[in-house]
């Protein structure tokens, strides 16, 4: 099927369409919103990869700019032609590299301009960098709304950043319920019925903190040795890290009870296979992953951050523990492996928090409402 080149189109900016929560999302949100209201074009600041191969809307072309490390005069002009070239309606860019474009998408004439927090950087995961906050208050003229994520975040941009209520709209991340819901063990995960297993799925970096999921899952063996021979540890994402986690995986002696397959496509049918999902972030928005996992019927520990604790009740979907507290973390895993029965009981209501409160219908009916209505604002008509 062709694209209507009569509808609007939506040019979505991110740092690179790679593994990641955050690029599920965006690849969700493309395939799944009404094919008869925008059409999508993704622009990557540095790279894209197969990851870009799940986009399965008919027409959406994908553009990896190649920006170097620094400053990027050069991606702003290369981007700006492309805009030019392009002539999108609405430009929704993704979290703080990519921010700054609002400026240069104005100067190219697209109208609308939208931009999404879906969490913080590594260097400032509380969001008190001066510079930073200094230059997301100064973008604030060339962008017509600021989308937060989370409650934590929405918070955090008045507050903090001193961005006005009206130029911000708190969206609520969604996943599809149909597609993540409880399963049955023999996916394709290498442990079988009767391991215990706590998983995540992350990229591998340090803000995801999977070193210190490792030290925990060390902990856990010495604090439970009657239940150690039936527990495992699996960790799926890829990253810079990654190298280094197996060589820490190494060094402890748990190759044979640790897999770390790196990337993969079949997280729907592999994350089923969990015991319990683990997420102890350094820092979060509303983690996707999150999601998916008690979407899945999994009960959860996770670091208390972000907006984390909005989705995560203590005792009642999991449990939440400091962050890079190892001892903390091992101990929240230990009540699931010695309770299997308080372990269903949080699964299950997790399950039912995320299709009342985090479905993917719920978010798609919001973006597309904020896109009409600035169109509106702008008076403008499809290109």
């Amino acid at each position: 099927m062709k694209p209507n080149h009569a509808l609007p189109l939506v040019m979505h900016l991110t740092y690179a369409l790679d593994v990641g929560g955050l690029e599920t999302l965006l690849v969700d949100c493309i395939n799944k919103m009404p094919a008869d209201q925008y059409r999508h074009v993704v622009v990557c600041l540095t790279r894209s990869s197969k990851f870009a191969e799940r986009i399965t809307q008919p027409g959406v072309e994908v553009y990896a700019l190649n920006k170097a490390p620094g400053l990027g005069l050069g991606t702003h002009v290369a981007f700006w032609k492309l805009a030019r070239q392009l002539r999108p309606t609405i430009l929704h860019t993704y979290n703080l590299a990519a921010m700054e474009y609002a400026f240069t998408a104005a100067t190219a004439g697209v109208p609308v301009r939208v931009h999404a927090e879906h969490g913080r950087d590594t260097s400032d995961p509380q969001g008190l960098n001066p510079k930073h906050n200094f230059l997301r208050r100064r973008l604030a003229p060339f962008i017509d709304c600021y989308v937060p994520v989370s409650e934590d975040l929405h918070q955090w941009l008045g507050q903090v950043v001193k961005i006005g209520a009206a130029k911000t709209l708190f969206i609520k991340n969604g996943v599809d319920t149909d597609k993540y819901q409880p399963g049955a063990r023999g996916a394709g995960a290498p442990w079988g019925a009767q391991h215990f297993v706590i998983g995540t799925v992350a990229r591998i970096s340090d803000i995801k903190n999977q070193r210190g999921l490792v030290d925990a899952f060390i902990l856990l063996r010495q604090m439970l040795p009657e239940q150690a021979p039936h527990l495992r540890l699996s960790i799926i994402g890829d990253g810079p890290l990654l190298p280094a986690l197996r060589a820490q995986v190494t060094a402890a002696g748990l190759q044979d009870v640790v897999w770390l397959p790196g990337a993969r496509s079949d997280v729907a049918q592999l994350v089923p296979e969990f015991s319990v999902f683990a997420l102890p972030s350094l820092a979060e928005g509303t983690p996707v992953s999150l999601l998916e996992a008690m979407a899945c019927a999994l009960p959860v520990v996770a670091s208390n951050v972000g907006g984390i604790p909005e989705v995560v009740t203590e005792q009642v979907e999991g449990s939440l523990v400091p962050p890079q507290d190892t001892e903390a973390l091992a101990q929240a895993l230990a009540q699931y492996v010695r309770s299997p029965a308080l372990a269903g009981q949080h699964g299950r209501a997790g399950r039912a928090r995320v299709v009342q409160q985090y479905s993917m219908a719920a978010m798609l009916t919001a973006y597309t409402a904020l896109y009409a209505r600035l169109c509106r604002q702008k008076r403008v008509a499809p290109r």
